[in-house]
């Protein structure tokens, strides 16, 4: 990231920042001005050059073995996601449909991406389907929902076969047709997993809901053990009445903004 804004309205009137354990950007704010409305508005200007993934990996059991002989602990360490989480538990379903990929002696790169593949097929992109709340038991056993249920099957499914994966959210860019242009909020929050693929080949990021290795389109903000490691929003809203959550993305390439005015 080569910078970033945050603008809360209404104004804070207390607020820091910090850094949570896996290195991701956090800030709190206390706001006491009533109010109708609360809007969080994040710009950022960032860089994304991803290299090419390896033309090959090693068999998965060989990741799995190399993984559980990891002796650190720091924040990327594989070791921090090996095992169920909150949002992520033991789930014996998504392990056994994750198997059918992972024959043995498989490359753990190939096996996963035909893993992303079956997903894609086999599930209905649904946002009617399932919220924040629902528990991937629930979205596997619909085969419906959208990208946060994706990923966490994906993620159970693959610490289950012992393969450390992390939580990934960020934002996808969205090309239009050519001749059609670019609206204005198209853009998506998104999310998807990075699969650790041993000592040499590191991290590799991979997405379930469109079935592809991620390149230069995803942005990163954050990563995790699951969704409620890096939720966008947290807090307590004391109150009456409804709420609606209202979200827009805009992902623009540098060379489309227009020069300033001089």
């Amino acid at each position: 990231m080569l910078e970033s804004r945050l603008e809360i309205t209404p104004e804070a009137v207390e607020s820091d920042e910090r850094r949570c354990f896996f290195g991701n950007r956090v800030v709190r704010a206390r706001i006491e001005t009533p109010h109708r409305e609360l809007r969080a508005e994040a710009r950022a200007r960032v860089e994304v050059d991803r290299a090419r993934p390896p033309q090959s990996t090693p068999a998965w059991e060989a990741v799995r073995d190399e993984a559980f002989d990891v002796e650190s602990l720091d924040p990327m360490s594989p070791a921090q996601f090996l095992y169920p989480s909150r949002s992520v538990p033991l789930f014996e379903p998504a392990i056994d449909y994750a198997r059918a990929s992972f024959t043995r002696g498989r490359p753990v790169l190939e096996a996963a991406c035909e893993l992303i593949s079956r997903i894609r097929r086999d599930f209905r992109y649904d946002t009617k389907a399932t919220d924040v709340r629902t528990p991937l038991s629930v979205a596997f056993e619909k085969r419906r929902g959208v990208c946060q249920d994706f990923t966490h099957i994906m993620l159970a499914g693959l610490r289950g076969l012992g393969l450390p994966a992390a939580y990934v959210s960020g934002y996808i860019r969205t090309i239009p047709p050519e001749g059609t242009p670019r609206l204005e909020g198209a853009d998506a929050t998104h999310a998807w997993v990075s699969l650790w693929c041993g000592e040499e080949a590191g991290y590799i990021d991979l997405d379930p809901t469109n079935n592809l290795i991620v390149a230069n389109d995803h942005i990163i903000l954050a990563h995790g053990r699951d969704y409620s490691d890096i939720s966008p929003i947290h807090g307590i809203v004391l109150g009456a009445g409804e709420q609606e959550v209202d979200v827009g993305v805009d992902v623009i390439p540098v060379t489309d903004v227009p020069a300033p005015a001089l």
